[in-house]
């Protein structure tokens, strides 16, 4: 299966990346290509993409199956007019469209926890539950989750939304998660495994959203129908996680 990756110098894409490397072909993409140097000499493409750029995105995609589309602005704070439009917004939409013209299977997008933000923090949100941001930044995911519905439902590219939570390579050893994020905490090791089978799971619908959030004792997003939907099994859990480092660790 041959799988294009965007954003893949980023944290995400470079974890991502080196998870997938071994059971499928990969074309690696970003803006700045110099962190994905270990992929020189293998049998992995590298290739330098703007999103912003249509021509680009129509050339990225030839001959792919499936498309990650990581590549995006990630601060919750950028700006509508000088980032999130452009690269969010208008880069999401150059890469769906090249995805469908170029004959792509399933564009799986990351969206983001910020999508939902605007619940009150006691609040457990389901994926069927009505978008509620609280900055442009998760207007602009919102955007991308109704991109992918339309592509699917309207033009019939297969899509998938994974609502990314705090994605981070806690330490016992390390700096302690924020209160807000552990809730929404997700471990390297389990986004990576269930970006794997929402690629390789057949049976979904057109649009699928799903939820990437670890096993934490509390949960920000609910993951029963995510768990039903690809059969995700998250390991990782936050509160235990600190609970180690508040602990162990010198005082």
């Amino acid at each position: 299966m041959n799988i294009l990756i965007t954003g893949a110098a980023g944290k995400i894409g470079r974890d991502l990346s080196q998870h997938l490397s071994e059971a499928f072909h990969l074309r690696l993409t970003d803006l700045n290509i110099d962190r994905l140097h270990t992929y020189q000499g293998t049998s992995h493409e590298i290739m330098t993409l703007d999103v912003t750029d249509p021509e680009a995105c129509q050339h990225a995609c030839e001959g792919m199956d499936v498309v990650v589309h990581l590549a995006g602005d990630p601060s919750p704070h950028a700006g509508f007019y000088e980032s999130l439009l452009d690269i969010n917004i208008k880069g999401t939409f150059n890469v769906f469209r090249a995805a469908k013209d170029q004959g792509v299977r399933r564009v799986i997008l990351a969206s983001s926890a910020q999508t939902i933000e605007g619940y009150p923090i006691d609040a457990q949100v389901y994926p069927d539950m009505p978008t509620r941001p609280r900055n442009l930044y998760g207007v602009s995911k919102c955007f991308g989750e109704s991109l992918a519905s339309y592509f699917a439902y309207t033009e019939g590219l297969q899509s998938v939304a994974i609502r990314i939570g705090a994605y981070d390579d806690f330490q016992p050893d390390g700096p302690a998660l924020e209160a807000r994020d552990m809730s929404a905490y997700i471990s390297p090791a389990d986004l990576c495994d269930l970006m794997f089978k929402a690629i390789t799971t057949t049976d979904l619908e057109p649009f699928t959203i799903l939820h990437g959030i670890s096993n934490n004792r509390f949960k920000r997003l609910n993951l029963e129908t995510t768990q039903k939907q690809v059969g995700y099994d998250p390991k990782s859990d936050a509160f235990a996680l600190s609970q180690i480092s508040l602990y162990d660790s010198p005082r």
